[in-house]
């Protein structure tokens, strides 16, 4: 095990970023206008708040650090990684998802199954990716 110092946790976040942005871009380039604007239109914004976005991903890929990629271990098999950053994206998303799910009239399930899974599959590719990364290039 090796510290967490604000240089390790600096890396691992940038190498995450590397990683995680670009998958969810795709995703959600795909995704949006063949199943967001079709189930949700009605509830979405013209624009998105990009600020809003930017503190998400922020604090998304730092929590992501802390609990999943764990740049202070990485010496932990790949499926205990994979396993426990899925859950992780899993609870996330779960949070968003059916919390909209409980309050809001017109929230679909398929939208909510939908993003379930992609939360732990975006997740669980993320930390590994990262991991792999900061194995390859990080401090030892």
């Amino acid at each position: 095990h090796l510290p967490m110092t604000p240089r390790r946790f600096a890396l691992a976040w940038f190498a995450t970023l590397l990683v995680f942005l670009p998958i969810d871009a795709v995703w959600l380039t795909l995704a949006g206008a063949r199943l967001y604007t079709p189930a949700l239109g009605h509830l979405l914004a013209p624009q998105p708040d990009l600020a809003a976005a930017a503190v998400f991903y922020a604090l998304y890929l730092a929590g992501l650090v802390v609990f999943t990629v764990r740049p202070d271990d990485l010496s932990e098999p790949w499926p205990r990684s994979a396993a426990r950053a899925a859950f992780f994206g899993l609870v996330a998303y779960a949070t968003y998802d059916l919390t909209n799910q409980a309050t809001m009239r017109d929230w679909p399930w398929h939208i909510t199954a939908i993003d379930l899974v992609w939360g732990a599959v975006l997740t669980a590719a993320s930390t590994l990716g990262a991991r792999a990364i900061l194995r390859r290039f990080g401090p030892r």
